[in-house]
């Protein structure tokens, strides 16, 4: 696919006002990230407290990700992603508020944390609905790759460079103002969205039933479908392994093996972010892959191994070009996956498998996240990133065997028109 059909996806207005409000919103995420670890430090915080705060954040992400799949599949997209940036501009300006005036608790961090995680849950599934939904069948893989590349590129580079910036010239509480501006930005691209009708409508009887009733459909939607149930498992097997030392273990790794602080751990992050933008644009110029589950599989694997070299790495350069490689693989998977749920999952079913792949494949990311400070003390900075990097292709190998993938996308080909294989949904809409 040529460069310019990867951004034909921009001639939408509509379209334009969501990439926007989904640019400002993964800068704030970016610099959140940042933001938060040396706000943690600024109050005497070590990896035990960041580990509190971070386990919050993921916990609330997987706790709403499940109604929000539901919702998005019943209330116009529009005003999820209104709710979710507002809940990710206001407690963050309220922390920043009271860092600056040095009257900031770590709980009340850690309560921002929460609910911002809440915030993300409900994004992902209304962000993954609306996209089909405002765009024409061809221009979907063009719009995952334009999104996976701001992903990385925001999210890993710009927003945790202007942290570490703010972090480093004035302080953790200007920089977390200027996270919840970035939020606010977002909410004004929200409101020019048009209001799109759901695709599912409220069936009769109590609310909470039907809502019950339209999760049970989900999980059973997930249950008989051997390709999703088996990569969602990889995936979430791979953030357990990789997750904490990433989040919480880096920025330690940094500053007590390689003498580094705020700016480095920012350059590291942007690595991620460069490389999984190149991942990315390299992915949504060419064609579906026709094994495209192997290739998913195989580039998620593939981008964990350089993490081990933040096991041994006593200088910031190793890390940095861990990063690159590591983002290119990680998020180039991530591009393919999100055209293979927008292609193979039915439009009324869209919301709801989002949200499960976001629930499932993150279910132990808290587990992750709240074992790495205490994993780190017990068996040490370099064991930790060993594992998270030697283990995933160890575990690709075993997915694609057991799971038989290679033989579902053999009789699943999604490059040529072919119906789906029996037992499978049609690709909706197409």
């Amino acid at each position: 696919m040529p460069l310019p059909r990867a951004l034909a996806p921009l001639r939408s207005p509509a379209y334009r006002r969501l990439a926007a409000s989904l640019a400002l919103s993964l800068v704030a995420n970016g610099s959140w990230a940042v933001t938060v670890v040396w706000q943690v430090v600024a109050l005497g915080g070590g990896p035990a407290e960041l580990s509190l705060v971070g386990g919050l954040s993921a916990a609330g992400t997987l706790g709403a990700a499940l109604p929000g799949g539901v919702l998005a599949d019943r209330v116009p997209q529009r005003h999820l992603l209104l709710a979710v940036t507002l809940l990710s501009a206001v407690p963050v300006a309220a922390v920043g508020g009271l860092s600056l005036a040095g009257a900031l608790p770590l709980p009340l961090l850690a309560v921002a944390g929460l609910l911002g995680g809440v915030a993300l849950g409900l994004h992902y599934p209304a962000y993954s609905a609306l996209v089909p939904a405002l765009l024409p069948p061809e221009q979907v893989l063009a719009a995952n790759g334009l999104e996976g590349a701001m992903r990385p590129a925001l999210y890993q580079v710009a927003g945790p460079a202007a942290a570490g910036l703010l972090v480093a010239a004035l302080s953790p509480g200007a920089a977390l103002l200027a996270t919840a501006a970035a939020s606010l930005g977002a909410t004004l691209c929200v409101l020019g969205l048009p209001l799109l009708p759901v695709r599912r409508g409220v069936a009769a009887g109590h609310p909470a039933a039907a809502l019950l009733a339209d999760l049970r459909e989900g999980l059973a939607y997930l249950r008989r479908t051997r390709w999703l149930l088996a990569t969602l498992l990889f995936a979430s097997l791979v953030l357990l392994l990789t997750t904490g030392p990433l989040q919480v273990l880096a920025p330690f790794a940094l500053r007590d093996r390689a003498g580094g602080g705020p700016l480095q751990h920012a350059l590291v992050l942007a690595a991620f972010g460069v490389g999984g933008a190149l991942g990315s644009l390299v992915v949504a110029s060419r064609p579906l892959p026709r094994r495209y589950l192997t290739t998913v599989v195989a580039l998620w694997a593939l981008g964990c191994l350089p993490l081990a070299v933040f096991g041994t790495a006593e200088r910031v350069w190793p890390m940095v070009a861990a990063g690159v490689v590591a983002g290119a693989g990680i998020h180039g998977g991530l591009v393919v996956w999100g055209t293979l749920l927008q292609r193979r999952v039915p439009a009324a079913l869209l919301g709801r498998v989002s949200s499960l792949d976001f629930v499932v494949s993150g279910a132990l990311v808290p587990v992750s996240v709240a074992l790495a400070g205490p994993l780190s003390e017990g068996v040490g900075l370099s064991a930790a990133f060993l594992a998270a990097g030697l283990a995933p292709p160890v575990l690709a190998v075993v997915v694609l065997l057991v799971a038989r993938l290679p033989a579902d996308e053999r009789a699943s080909p999604l490059d040529d028109g072919a119906p789906p294989r029996p037992g499978e949904q049609a690709p909706a809409g197409r």
